[in-house]
């Protein structure tokens, strides 16, 4: 298969220099000492107490752990969409717990792609128009070329005039993956992509995320609470009250769920 790679989106004016590393085995996303506590005095939650880790570009990673192990809050530090109590993230090389909002915002818009369990698309836009929507808020045109592979690659070529009642929910999360993906982000984040999917499409969705991995070099991070899912991962971290307790490379679904076993 021939890939298609779009010229690279970066940031306007002050914020250029984040651009994405344009080699694998750059980081594509860092975070060192990271820790989010929430409230005050004898009442206060510390949901992450320490955490560092490393994403190469090109890597899938998944995050495991029990409820309440940290996540979801790992998760919207990385994205920027909480700041930590302690400690800070990098994406591309840029700092971002040093950013003001707005420039914030421009950074995810450029930087980061989202794939949510409940796909969040706009019900009264087609399926192609979800999918351009990154570029149509920050006013700019996609390559055609770019957005004529990518629905093709994410299977919805055939449904791009349709709006997302007339879909499938596999197709809908199909599409919501081709929009995180319009921009050439420097990272995906995704949220238990296939939390609200039957098994066989669930499956169908994980090829596809690994496919984008292998085929586009696109950095990856999985929030997920399914073994399946995390063993198509290059690297699976386990949280387990606010800290990374273990790591598995190239783990099959069984010694992912005798590993999670362990931390109920």
């Amino acid at each position: 298969m021939v890939i298609y790679h779009a010229p690279v989106t970066t940031l306007r004016g002050e914020a250029s220099a984040a651009a994405a590393p344009d080699a694998l085995g750059a980081a594509a996303v860092s975070a060192h000492d990271l820790a989010r506590r929430y409230g005050v005095g004898a009442t206060a939650v510390d949901a992450l107490r320490g955490v560092s880790l490393e994403v190469l570009m090109g890597q899938l990673v998944a995050i495991m752990g029990p409820s309440g192990s940290g996540k979801s809050t790992l998760m919207h530090l990385l994205a920027g969409l909480d700041r930590p109590t302690r400690g800070t993230v990098a994406i591309a090389g840029t700092d971002i717990s040093s950013l003001d909002d707005a420039r914030l915002t421009r950074l995810r818009r450029h930087h980061i792609g989202f794939v949510f369990q409940f796909f969040n698309l706009l019900p009264m836009l087609s399926a192609e128009e979800n999918v351009v929507l990154p570029l149509t808020i920050a006013s700019e045109r996609p390559d055609r070329a770019w957005l004529d592979e990518l629905l093709a690659r994410t299977g919805i070529a055939d449904r791009r005039s349709h709006r997302p009642s007339e879909l499938s929910g596999g197709q809908q999360q199909r599409v919501a993956i081709a929009r995180a993906l319009v921009t050439q982000p420097t990272i995906v984040l995704a949220d238990e992509p296939t939390g609200n999917l039957d098994s066989k499409t669930g499956g169908e969705i994980l090829e596809l995320l690994r496919a984008c991995a292998d085929d586009y070099g696109q950095t990856i991070v999985m929030v997920t609470h399914e073994g399946r899912a995390a063993s198509i991962a290059d690297r699976i971290l386990f949280l387990a009250d606010g800290l990374i307790v273990r790591e598995l490379t190239g783990a099959s679904s069984g010694q992912v769920l005798e590993v999670m076993s362990t931390l109920q």
